[in-house]
């Protein structure tokens, strides 16, 4: 009898289609490993910022952060009072999610998306101290609490008065969003912003809630909150958090008073609070 020396062509197919099944099975495992790992990444660095800006605080009030001089509005451009070693993005690489490390600058926000970091590379007008490496990253500030003076208005319009005038004196802290996921570095957002109407358009959005409300994370994004404990925080809980002071957490977009607001289709699949 003669030996075989090989498989049949059956048994090959046999073997590959069982190779087959089993990467169809462990790809989806191997995907939610991956998406976990930048998670836990994406918080680490989140926890890093909080620790950094309440040792920044710890001699001054809490007030980690000012206004760049010479900026149109008294809250611009705070990553321009950074220290060196922190504002330069090439060394401080917690400025990036693991999500989205390619930043884009502001001369091409057509190519934008909610993976891609914000970025600056140019200098601005005025006195402001511009980086000659210019800026980048993936995170953007609750800017209220950049402090200025309680007879000015932030962007949104909001009083000075109604800022955080630092980290050590905020109440109920831990729902007080401080760092988190976004298309800007700079945050104002009002109760009444809308989200994008797709989830491609955040960036152009004039809405700074929109420009946070990015599924980078699976229906959620990174937050570290006034308190120092970071997490992942639902797209549609962002606006039940206390940005500022007077900001309203029963607002047209949550589902307080029996209220059932008109998510676009992108968002409508999320959790609602």
């Amino acid at each position: 009898m003669r030996k075989r020396l090989g498989f049949t062509l059956i048994e090959l197919l046999v073997v590959i289609a069982i190779i087959a099944i089993l990467m169809a099975i462990l790809m989806p495992a191997l995907r939610r490993v991956r998406d976990q790992a930048r998670q836990t990444a994406c918080m680490s660095n989140l926890r890093q910022w909080s620790v950094t800006f309440n040792t920044m605080g710890a001699d001054s009030d809490g007030k980690f952060v000012q206004g760049a001089p010479g900026a149109l509005n008294p809250a611009y451009y705070w990553p321009w009072m950074l220290p060196e070693n922190l504002k330069n993005w090439k060394q401080n690489k917690i400025w990036f999610c693991p999500t989205a490390t390619k930043p884009v600058t502001e001369q091409n926000t057509e190519n934008m998306n909610i993976f891609n970091a914000w970025g600056i590379n140019r200098d601005t007008a005025g006195s402001i101290p511009a980086p000659a490496i210019g800026m980048n990253g993936s995170y953007g500030l609750n800017s209220y609490f950049v402090p200025i003076p309680a007879s000015s208005s932030y962007q949104s319009g909001v009083s000075g008065a109604d800022g955080w005038k630092g980290l050590f004196d905020v109440k109920q802290a831990a729902t007080v969003p401080l760092m988190c996921d976004s298309l800007r570095f700079d945050l104002w957002p009002l109760p009444k912003d809308a989200p994008a109407a797709n989830e491609g358009a955040a960036w152009g959005d004039a809405s700074h809630m929109a420009r946070c409300c990015i599924n980078r994370h699976s229906g959620s994004l990174g937050m570290v909150f006034a308190d120092g404990h970071a997490r992942k925080t639902g797209l549609k809980e962002l606006w039940v958090l206390k940005w500022y002071k007077t900001f309203d957490t029963n607002g047209p977009w949550t589902r307080a008073h029996g209220n059932v607001p008109n998510w676009p289709a992108w968002l409508a699949k999320f959790s609602d609070y």
